[in-house]
């Protein structure tokens, strides 16, 4: 029986690029590490070898450090948006690009003088992004990951399901702790409508996110996880769908009985697996889910 192609995609991978814009003394960081995967009209090169629709990824890596100067990088999300738009429109063979971005922060430090030249890396999450593109309609799918957080008290669990193997105690006052991976999705389509602020809406959607895992008295991760999508949804419109996936990072209270000793909730053992993972995804009345149930491959 013959073998046909199926779904294929080419390009180059984590591209890192750091640029820095000069304001007279003032310099200021956008360091992105940036992957550029194109499809379309490449049944050829799998079945022939013939390279005439190929577009070289080390073009595409060319590519990226070029925009980075004649464009600049204004946001992940608008870098993205020119590098797609750019590999559709030029190139008669790509019909989709996809762009994956991460964003590694840098806070500057205060010195004296009046130089501010300084950074140091922020270690508290990496920004994502990722634009696809076919030629017509925009999707933007932007996130974080590797963004820690705990709440060392207003955090219960109990009346669960028991069985002859459950040996886990009720926990009416526990400390909830997660390491947070988030992706949302834009409703911004097409190039009529006008696009969001992207660095705005990050830090808006990051700060709402933040002020519900804070603000909720948590009975379950899964409640504290609806909470910090809902209050996005909420408050946000420019987006329509957030996934999370949490994994709940352990904290249990350590037997000090045996030194004399009470532990009144004050020393835990942290374990770092296995851990309970938790993942949903939060939708705006009315619209489809259309990010990757696995967050791994976006």
């Amino acid at each position: 029986m013959p073998t046909l192609l199926g779904q294929n995609q080419y390009g180059k991978a984590e591209n890192r690029v750091v640029k820095i814009t000069r304001d007279g003394a003032t310099h200021h960081i956008k360091d992105l590490n940036v992957s550029v995967s194109l499809s379309g009209d490449m049944d050829e090169v799998h079945y022939s070898g013939s390279n005439a629709n190929v577009l070289p990824t080390d073009t595409t890596k060319n590519t990226v450090y070029a925009f980075a100067k004649e464009h600049g990088i204004e946001s992940a999300e608008q870098f993205g948006i020119h590098l797609a738009r750019h590999f559709v429109t030029s190139q008669e063979p790509i019909r989709t690009a996809r762009i994956r971005i991460e964003e590694y922060a840098w806070e500057r430090i205060a010195a004296s003088g009046e130089a501010e030249h300084s950074f140091v890396r922020k270690g508290q999450e990496v920004r994502l992004t990722q634009i696809t593109y076919d030629g017509m309609s925009w999707e933007v799918v932007s996130g974080l990951k590797d963004l820690v957080v705990m709440n060392s008290t207003d955090s219960e669990f109990w009346g669960y399901v028991k069985d002859k193997y459950t040996t886990l105690k009720e926990a009416h006052d526990r400390i909830l702790a997660t390491e947070v991976s988030g992706r949302w999705r834009f409703n911004w389509t097409d190039d009529e409508q006008p696009a969001p602020d992207w660095e705005t809406s990050y830090d808006q959607v990051r700060k709402h996110m933040l002020q519900a895992f804070a603000e909720t008295y948590s009975l379950s991760l899964q409640q504290t996880l609806y909470q910090m999508g809902a209050r996005i949804i909420d408050n946000r419109g420019e987006i329509d769908e957030v996934r999370f996936s949490l994994p709940n990072k352990h904290h249990f209270l350590v037997d000090l009985e045996p030194f004399g000793l009470k532990n009144d909730n004050e020393v835990y053992f942290a374990a770092d697996r296995p851990y309970g993972l938790i993942e949903a995804t939060i939708l705006r009345d009315g619209c489809e889910a259309r990010i990757p149930v696995d967050l791994t491959n976006l």
